[in-house]
């Protein structure tokens, strides 16, 4: 897996800025033109980091839309929680370099119905790796055993060069309800 997650993430850092502006764009409105967008209220999206796909297209068409928009934020012990965020919100760095908000409402992950999730590699059955420490997998530990999914829909946002043929999941890994690409 470290192998996998280290190719992934080379080949994400060496995309050229123009390219991840571009990819992210058309991933954004993927994104929102999908029905798990349009049908929800409540919408958590994590704060990009560098290379990362640039989700605050998705944040800004959710405020005009007038949804109700959550960042993760990672609490002690390695607790990921998600707390409102609006246009005015003041955010700064944890110790791991990741925006937060520093202030908002908290919300329980089982009432929010769309989670854009971020990813290093996805596969076509929507198995994904993350950056390894588990935060969203443990947030979610409770969508493992539905027979049926409900919410939150958990949706990955990855680039091309993200794919990968297999991910083989761990007993504790998390599938995702669908992922957007370039050219998925």
């Amino acid at each position: 897996m470290k192998d996998l997650r280290a190719r992934a993430l080379r080949a994400r850092r060496e995309m050229t800025d123009e390219a991840r502006t571009e990819s992210s764009e058309i991933i954004c409105r993927r994104v929102i033109r999908s029905r798990e967008f349009s049908s929800s209220r409540t919408i958590a999206c994590y704060l990009p980091m560098y290379d990362e796909v640039d989700t605050r297209e998705i944040i800004e068409c959710a405020w005009r839309a007038k949804k109700r928009v959550f960042a993760p934020v990672l609490r002690a012990r390695r607790k990921m929680m998600f707390r409102e965020i609006h246009p005015e919100s003041t955010l700064a760095q944890n110790s791991f370099g990741i925006w937060e908000p520093t202030g908002g409402d908290f919300v329980d992950p089982r009432h929010l119905d769309l989670v854009v999730t971020p990813t290093v590699a996805i596969d076509r059955q929507n198995n994904r790796v993350g950056m390894g420490g588990g935060n969203f997998d443990r947030c979610f530990s409770f969508l493992r055993h539905r027979k049926h999914w409900y919410r939150p829909k958990l949706v990955g946002v990855a680039f091309d060069c993200q794919k990968v043929e297999k991910i083989t999941p761990n007993t504790w890994d998390i599938r995702l309800y669908r992922v957007f690409s370039e050219n998925l």
